[in-house]
């Protein structure tokens, strides 16, 4: 949310085939319904013909697109990405889908997730004479399916070889000339789902972009699975499924996905209130409002107030047209960035004793920030409660955590928190509760970067 305190969102991926064609439009409604996900670059390949063309850039969805360009990526088959660098620096020609042209014809790639073997992956794609045009690792991904597919049948083939390589979370998207591929990877550490509108076949890495199209929710792709898709004909490939264990990231549940997506058959929404009750019941306050920072503490500040009885309030008004940056020209102006993201309803907090609800403290400079605005408009007290326990480990697998040296949980204990960020009281939600707030969801998590343990072993990647 803040650039400074938050989390980088996880990229996006969507694709269709439609025999009616007219793919593009579709793709940029899927990825609008994903910008969350990802604020910095965006792109869309098409297939049409045999023939695959794409167009991409920095910056938002509505930004980048427009009729023009649309009008010339139609096509049956398509592919789309809204990135946040995880892996690779903010630059153009990290923007995906990256297409890669070879002596077998051509593919378009979207990934989201983080390799751990990417550092030995591309010594090993070096020494064969591959030259890398981009610092992103699913440039690797896409030099390891052309290798593969050189002594392959198919290219489904090729990516059925290729997952032999890849270590770490990958929803992946693969279009090739004839076909439109989801994989995912052996953990499913990432969403990615399926959907169906007639004969429309439709991925997604959450619901939502599902629904901004009118496709209904078929099922979740499978860790490990290989879903094909050729002329409307849809093939499953599971040679890697069921051979780790299924740790979906828990942080999609606290901040990532959009409220009103259900991933693994959980509701985000659902989960978000849950985590509000549990925090409640964990961390009590005698006050008199419970306000929410906008946008992904709201369903857990509802949870809050229910549970507590005390009343909700609308504490904040969000200016809507900031994205993640927007021009700071001076110190003080970075400083005081929080007033030009939210706004204080006064008539809520003056006088009051306030319960605010944020998704998470990762630096708590924000929160501090946050804090000392509440003050400033006459908040009586401030009882700050974090519905995601405290971040004190790295995350491998696709969050963008800051080191362990600037995460405010590794330089204090909760007491030292709370007087860091100024709050009368600060409470977090323990790793107990993480635990019961997807009851509904049929799988495991990763919750490495709140407790230090991790599905995969790190020190011998």
């Amino acid at each position: 949310m803040y650039a400074d305190n938050k989390l980088g969102e996880e990229c996006g991926v969507f694709a269709i085939y439609d025999p009616d064609g007219d793919c593009a439009r579709s793709t940029y409604y899927g990825l609008y319904a994903l910008q969350h996900r990802g604020q910095e670059s965006c792109g869309i390949a098409v297939n049409n013909d045999r023939s695959i063309t794409h167009y991409k850039d920095m910056g938002l969805v509505n930004d980048v697109f427009n009729e023009e360009i649309l009008t010339k990526l139609n096509g049956k088959m398509a592919v789309g990405h809204v990135r946040y660098s995880t892996t690779g620096e903010s630059l153009r020609e990290n923007a995906q889908p990256l297409v890669l042209r070879y002596i077998k014809g051509n593919i378009a790639i979207a990934h989201n997730g983080n390799l751990l073997n990417k550092d030995a992956l591309a010594r090993k794609l070096s020494v064969t004479g591959a030259i890398f045009q981009t610092t992103a690792d699913t440039e690797m991904i896409a030099y390891t399916i052309a290798k593969e597919r050189l002594s392959s049948a198919s290219v489904e083939e090729a990516v059925e070889r290729s997952m032999e390589h890849l270590t770490g979370s990958y929803s992946l998207i693969v279009m090739s000339p004839q076909k439109l591929i989801a994989v995912r990877d052996p953990w499913g550490f990432r969403p990615l789902c399926m959907g169906r509108r007639g004969k429309t076949v439709v991925f997604a890495s959450e619901t939502c972009a599902l629904d901004s199209i009118g496709a209904e929710f078929v099922r979740d792709i499978e860790p490990g699975e290989i879903v094909v898709v050729k002329d409307g004909d849809i093939k499953s490939i599971k040679t890697h499924t069921g051979k780790k264990p299924h740790t979906m990231c828990i942080f999609e549940y606290l901040y990532f996905a959009r409220p009103d997506s259900i991933i693994e058959g959980q509701a985000i929404h659902d989960s978000r209130v849950l985590a509000g009750k549990y925090l409640a019941q964990e961390h009590p306050a005698d006050a008199d409002v419970v306000i929410a920072v906008p946008d992904s503490g709201l369903s857990a500040a509802m949870g809050f107030a229910q549970e507590s009885g005390i009343p909700y309030g609308m504490g904040f008004v969000k200016n809507r047209y900031i994205g993640r940056t927007f021009i700071q020209p001076s110190q003080t102006m970075r400083e005081n960035s929080v007033r030009i993201k939210l706004n204080v309803l006064r008539s809520t907090i003056e006088g009051k004793r306030v319960v605010m609800v944020d998704d998470s403290i990762v630096r708590g400079t924000t929160s501090k920030r946050t804090v000392n605005l509440l003050r400033s408009f006459g908040a009586k007290e401030v009882h700050v409660r974090s519905s995601a326990p405290m971040f004190r480990h790295p995350c491998y697998f696709g969050t963008d955590i800051p080191s362990r040296d600037n995460l405010v949980a590794c330089k204090y204990d909760m007491k030292g928190i709370g007087d860091f960020i100024g709050a009368d009281s600060i409470g977090f939600l323990s790793l107990d509760a993480l635990k019961k707030i997807i009851p509904d969801a049929a799988c495991g998590f990763c919750d490495g970067c709140f407790s230090g343990k991790y599905p995969v072993d790190i020190e011998n990647i």
